[in-house]
């Protein structure tokens, strides 16, 4: 079903998100600046991937050249396309240990179908390929400008980061464009015209067939509409929280690739990996496209082991089960949620020009909250931020003591987590030599 023929009945449901009274509250009384509760080195929980609990980390300060005044960061002047594409390839090929850029990618897909018991194939044409991103901001119909009582904000996914995946997908993985979805499913989100021109500026036939699923389109046309798929629930562990259900054309896909924002968070603390799925869940009786019924479960000022609901997110069958590949854009980083980019002080004072990628979705995140804690100007990380990466990492027996079964079965561990020794030799345990735990390669 096109956007354009298809008339949401929820138009606003996600317009006052932000307004909700958990985020005024944390607002009024913020807690304390995160601090791990536990030592650094103390991996909990299994690593996931060909090299298991590897993240890769490059960073180019070249790729990010904006002067912070002229034009916007997006702006083709201001983000160098070339050093992205040199980017991503780099992660590929240190995420798998591949020079080849074909073969990292066909190793990637092997390996999850080997995973999740489906032999050793790779890719194969008519398999769709779904990429969650981050379009919280993109509310507007020109992507910049505020919507509805809101400000004009820039703390949006980057363009090229999400070209430069798409190419390698079609150019490097021999992946059919029409096999590729990239998506944001939350009422009034849009994936915006400087995404999708970016996209079919490219004249092979491939690029043009690339799909688009919003959850609202503002009359740019050519997207499609989220059908809910009332047949593969999440069960929350909370039982207060009632099911949610996602995108048909998500949970038809094959695969997904989770390509989030490196950016702090006025609610939960951190918005990474996991949750990157708040737009990609549907709650019939609670605001339809709109993850509000969850924000009591995310919230920063909550105990260490506590239930958090971004478990039961990356946990089910069609979202975490379903991605074959973590990535988290970090060119232009936020301030927060709601805020501007910003330069980085632990970065020398200059943009954060950085991507990192993973199969596993506990270390990446790890990963990230590391750096983004050890960030001055990231100060909206505060409280328990981890404490759901610790759930997550010990899902089949977790502090809370709660029973994740997002897709009936009970949860085993959903990845490694743990801190790294210090913010300047950045050395998680495989990096010491330990069997488990994180293993970071920073290309810095």
């Amino acid at each position: 079903m096109l956007r354009r023929n298809f008339l949401p009945s929820l138009t606003a449901a996600g317009a006052g998100i932000l307004g909700a009274p958990a985020c005024a509250l944390q607002r009024l009384v913020a807690p304390a600046p995160f601090r791990p509760t536990e030592g650094a080195n103390n991996p909990l929980g299994a690593g996931l991937g060909i090299h298991p609990g590897r993240v890769v980390w490059v960073r180019d300060a070249k790729a990010t050249t904006w002067d912070g005044a002229t034009g916007h960061w997006w702006d083709d002047a201001n983000t160098d396309q070339k050093a992205v594409h040199g980017m991503t390839s780099q992660l590929i090929g240190d995420l798998t240990g591949s020079r080849n850029g074909k073969q990292a990618w066909d190793a990637l897909f092997r390996n999850f179908n080997e995973t999740r018991q489906q032999g050793r194939a790779g890719y194969r044409p008519g398999e769709r390929i779904a990429i969650k991103v981050n379009c919280n901001q993109d509310r507007s119909p020109k992507w910049g400008e505020p919507g509805t009582g809101r400000r004009a904000l820039n703390g949006l996914p980057s363009p090229h980061a999400i070209l430069a995946l798409v190419t390698q997908l079609i150019e490097v993985a021999g992946v059919r464009g029409e096999d590729i979805l990239v998506y944001d499913v939350t009422g009034a989100r849009n994936v915006g015209d400087p995404i999708s021109s970016r996209i079919r500026a490219n004249s092979n036939p491939q690029f043009q067939n690339v799909q688009f699923l919003v959850g609202r389109d503002y009359e740019l046309g050519g997207r499609l509409a989220p059908v809910p798929d009332l047949e593969n629930p999440i069960r929350f562990a909370n039982q207060d929280l009632p099911a949610g259900y996602l995108a048909r054309q998500v949970t038809e896909a094959e695969y997904l690739i989770n390509m989030a924002l490196l950016r702090p968070h006025g609610m939960a603390g951190v918005t990474l990996a996991a949750k990157n799925h708040f737009g990609s869940v549907h709650f019939p009786q609670e605001g339809g496209w709109s993850p509000r019924v969850l924000h009591n479960s995310v919230l920063r000022s909550q105990a260490m082991g506590s239930y958090n609901a971004l478990v039961d997110l990356i946990g089910h069958r069609h979202l975490g089960g379903k991605t074959m590949l973590y990535v988290l854009d970090g060119l232009y980083t936020a301030e927060h949620n709601e805020g501007n980019v910003m330069r980085w002080a632990s970065l020398g004072d200059q943009w954060a020009a950085s991507l990192l990628v993973s199969q596993d979705p506990i270390a990446i995140d790890s990963v990230a909250l590391d750096l983004l804690s050890s960030e001055p100007r990231a100060t909206q990380v505060r409280g328990s931020a981890d404490n759901y990466l610790h759930e997550a990492a010990l899902a089949a027996k977790p502090a809370s003591g709660a029973a994740y079964r997002p897709s009936g079965a009970a949860l085993s561990s959903l990845g490694v987590h743990e801190h790294w020794n210090n913010a300047t030799e950045r050395k998680y345990s495989r990096n010491l030599g330990r069997k488990e735990g994180i293993e970071l390669i920073a290309r810095v």
